[in-house]
C-alpha cells in the first residue's frame, strides 16, 4: 500500500480507536493492527501529530508504579472521522471509474 495512503488511514484508525474509549500506546498499536499492520514506531509519530493538530489529547495515569499516557480524542478528532467518511465517499468513485475503465481491457 502507497505509503502516504497508508499514512491518513493510520490517523483515523487511530481516532476510530479512541472513539471507542481512552487508550495507551500499546493497546492502540493493538487495536489498529487487526486492521492496518503498524507498530509503536510508527504510531508515537501519529499520536504526537494528532495531538498537535488538536485531534487528541493526552494524560497520565500510575499503572504498576509507573506513569502510562493515555490518549483521549477530542470534539476536533471526532469531526476528523467524519471528514474523512465524507472525503471517501469521493475514494470510491474514483475506485469504481479506475476498476471499471480497468475490466473494460
Amino acid at each position: 500500500m502507497d505509503i502516504q495512503l497508508k499514512k491518513g488511514l493510520l490517523d483515523i484508525c487511530v481516532l476510530t480507536v479512541l472513539k471507542r474509549g481512552d487508550s495507551y500506546g500499546y493497546q492502540i498499536v493493538k487495536d489498529v493492527s487487526d486492521y492496518v499492520e503498524t507498530s509503536e514506531s510508527t504510531l508515537y509519530p501519529i499520536l504526537k501529530r494528532l495531538e498537535a493538530n488538536g485531534s487528541l489529547t493526552t494524560y497520565s495515569v500510575e499503572h504498576q508504579g509507573r506513569l502510562r499516557k493515555y490518549y483521549q480524542i477530542t470534539d476536533n478528532g471526532k469531526e476528523k472521522i467524519k471528514e474523512f467518511l465524507v472525503e471517501w465517499k469521493q475514494v470510491e468513485k474514483i475506485y469504481q471509474f479506475i476498476k471499471e475503465e480497468n475490466e473494460r481491457e
